[in-house]
């Protein structure tokens, strides 16, 4: 049975009832259930959008809903069809007798939506549609592989450390497609099938978009999900990290040292086991004896000071037990009462419960926020577990298997709502992970714990990019990588000073890496003291002086380069703010109408101005790189060229290829 009611055009057959409704410009939102009633619940939708009047038809065969270029017809056994000003971009695939069909085999019984029950009022939930051999897919937030176009590729919907599970996907025919739904499952973008896939979950529900651009795609997208606010310039210049400053003598040497050298640092980063144990959320004293006074000292040279703080709660930590006895903690199905076991043995702060929420923020208020702590560096934020046994663990919201991808989204919002409470306005948080929605939280994400390689920084470029179409204008990455850079190693700074001018053209700067060989011997050699930070290791140095002379002039050249670009990189923030653009563009973001744009995956836009190639290879004196229609000068040599060509760039170790549009 097809009918209209109110706004909306509903389907009804067997057990299952389907909605499809107007949700914001040219979009639609499906949902169904198999169960008596559709669940009202958002999950990324949250934003207020302008009540639209649809434009619904319905007959005995058909119903069609209209809502400005896109429109949805439902047949009398239920397939969707999606048209783009009535040209069809989407169809739900189905395999099952059907009267009408004259190509598809009805033998095979493959239906287009398919609910199968799991233990209790819950399903596992696929959903098909037919695939295009001439459509590409990109956005789903970040996975570690060289591929900006995803089709072809079948991606787990699991949040893990250096993967971000964002289920947007931006369509080369015109439309944009949100799974609405934070369980775990995948999507495979097939040849001969795309599908949607939930392990555990009450309805389906998903929203749809179309535009004649890529940007206006990502406009309608944010305009529901939500936009990043405006990052103030305080924040795009040099940040300076490394795994770990173990005391707040070492956070001072190296802030005056850039001082002394006339290089002005935005941020500085104290990363983890400054803590005496996981879940404390506070100093050492006995290596942070005064906070205090090193935060003052570092604002008098205009400095940012960030924490690290970890979801995990040792069971040996002051906030344990009491977190135990109110619920605050997540929960594990079977076996162990364990969820990770890095230096302690551990379970998770339970970021579903709003009251657990409050609690950690009050905590980090008066142990960082009180001393003049300003951001805060929300890492292990999937949450991180020892195994992603999905299975069996459960929040106050419901199983993991139903909700965890939505976790980081929330823990981010612990320390967004917090700061808020406590009368911050211009503030930024970093954070290893997020969902739908997530960058109206001022979070920067980054790339996780990827590793010193070339192959890491080529990946990079895509997961930036990819990231930028789901949604999050605010990223970064670990110039360098995370893990296995030797600083004795000529090849890993020669890979360091490569990614460090590839980072100046991302939204944040930010050096950062635990940096071989593990020589370093502890601050505590007590071996009965088995925690707080002076127990741990740590990488060697990583400022800029720490890799010779000609490798900090390098350094220098593209800090000062960055320096110069501030006024425009914000002009990008307040443009992300407006209408959703990342920083990072894909090609084809500016240039749609130019075929060879949708190729490239190695290189960039820069806002609309920049085009940045980055170095990818060792050893490279040169690089190909393409250029579209207009005219393009070279920032490092001023040579203009004209577009719709592709030349051979210089690559000399001092810089990468960046052209400007003139």
């Amino acid at each position: 049975m097809i009918l209209k009611s109110k706004n909306a055009l509903v389907f009804k057959k067997q057990n299952e009832t389907l909605l499809i409704e107007p949700w914001g410009s040219d979009s639609l939102r499906v949902r169904a259930t198999v169960e008596k009633n559709i669940i009202d619940e958002n999950w990324g939708l949250t934003e207020p959008v302008k009540a639209v009047k649809a434009n619904i038809s319905v007959n005995e065969k058909e119903g069609i809903i209209v809502n400005g270029k896109i429109s949805a017809k439902i047949s009398d056994n239920g397939i969707i069809y999606f048209y783009k000003n009535k040209e069809l971009i989407l169809k739900e695939y189905f395999r099952s007798y059907d009267k009408d069909a004259t190509k598809e085999s009805c033998c095979l019984k493959i239906v287009n939506r398919e609910f199968k029950g799991n233990a209790g009022n819950e399903y596992k939930l696929t959903v098909r549609f037919e695939a295009d051999d001439n459509e590409k897919f990109f956005g789903m937030g970040q996975y570690q592989m060289p591929y900006l176009d995803l089709k072809g590729c079948l991606l787990s919907l699991e949040q893990r450390n250096s993967q971000i599970s964002i289920p947007f996907a931006v369509s080369s025919l015109g439309y944009g497609f949100l799974w609405n739904n934070p369980a775990v499952g995948h999507v495979n973008f097939a040849k001969n099938v795309t599908e949607w896939f939930s392990e555990s979950t009450k309805q389906m529900d998903y929203w749809i978009t179309c535009a004649e651009s890529p940007k206006k795609i990502v406009e309608n997208y944010t305009l529901v999900t939500g936009r990043a606010p405006v990052m103030s310039k305080e924040y795009l210049g040099f940040w300076q990290c490394k795994l770990r400053y173990r005391t707040q003598d070492e956070v001072l040497k190296v802030a005056r040292k850039y001082k002394e050298l006339g290089i002005k640092l935005d941020v500085i980063v104290i990363d983890f086991f400054h803590w005496p144990r996981q879940g404390d959320w506070c100093f050492d004293k006995e290596y942070w004896p005064d906070p205090k006074a090193m935060c003052d000292e570092l604002h008098s040279m205009g400095i940012k000071v960030m924490v690290s703080v970890w979801p995990s709660v040792d069971k040996k930590c002051s906030n344990y037990y009491e977190m135990l006895d109110k619920g605050y903690l997540v929960r594990v199905e079977r076996g162990s009462n364990q969820t990770y076991d890095f230096n302690g043995d551990c379970l998770t702060f339970d970021a579903t419960n709003p009251e657990a929420r409050e609690y950690l923020w009050n905590i980090c208020k008066k142990n960082y926020a009180d001393f003049g702590i300003d951001m805060f560096w929300l890492d292990n934020a999937e949450p991180d577990y020892s195994v992603y046994d999905f299975s069996n663990y459960r929040y106050q919201m419901g199983t993991a298997l139903s909700c965890s991808n939505i976790y980081p989204k929330l823990y981010s919002q612990a320390f967004y709502d917090g700061m808020k409470k406590a009368g911050k306005k211009d503030f930024v948080n970093l954070e290893r992970c997020a969902w739908v929605g997530s960058q109206k939280y001022r979070q920067v994400l980054w790339n996780g714990d990827v590793q010193s390689t070339w192959e890491c920084l080529r990946d990079s470029v895509t997961e930036g990019l990819n990231i930028g179409l789901a949604g999050i204008p605010w990223w970064t990455t670990d110039i360098g990588g995370f893990m296995f850079g030797d600083v004795h190693s000529e090849q890993f700074i020669e890979l360091l000073q490569r990614w460090f001018e590839f980072a100046v053209f991302t939204p944040i700067l930010r050096l950062h890496g635990d940096r071989d060989p593990h020589d370093i011997p502890p601050l505590d050699k007590d071996p009965q003291r088995e925690y707080g930070g002076g127990y741990l290791f740590t990488g060697q140095p990583n400022e800029i002086w720490s890799y010779g002379k000609k490798a900090q002039e390098v350094f220098e050249k593209q800090i000062k380069l960055r320096e110069t670009l501030k006024p425009y990189i914000y002009k990008l923030m307040k443009e992300a703010s407006e209408n959703g653009s990342p920083l990072m563009r894909t090609m084809f973001y500016e240039f749609p109408e130019d075929e060879e744009c949708w190729k490239l995956n190695d290189q960039y836009m820069f806002g609309s101005e920049y085009l940045v190639a980055p170095v990818l290879i060792p050893e490279s004196k040169s690089r190909k790189v393409y250029l579209p229609q207009g005219k393009w000068k070279n920032i490092n040599d001023n040579k203009i060229y004209e577009g719709e060509q592709t030349i051979d760039a210089e690559t000399p170790i001092d810089c990468i290829p960046v052209f400007k549009k003139i």
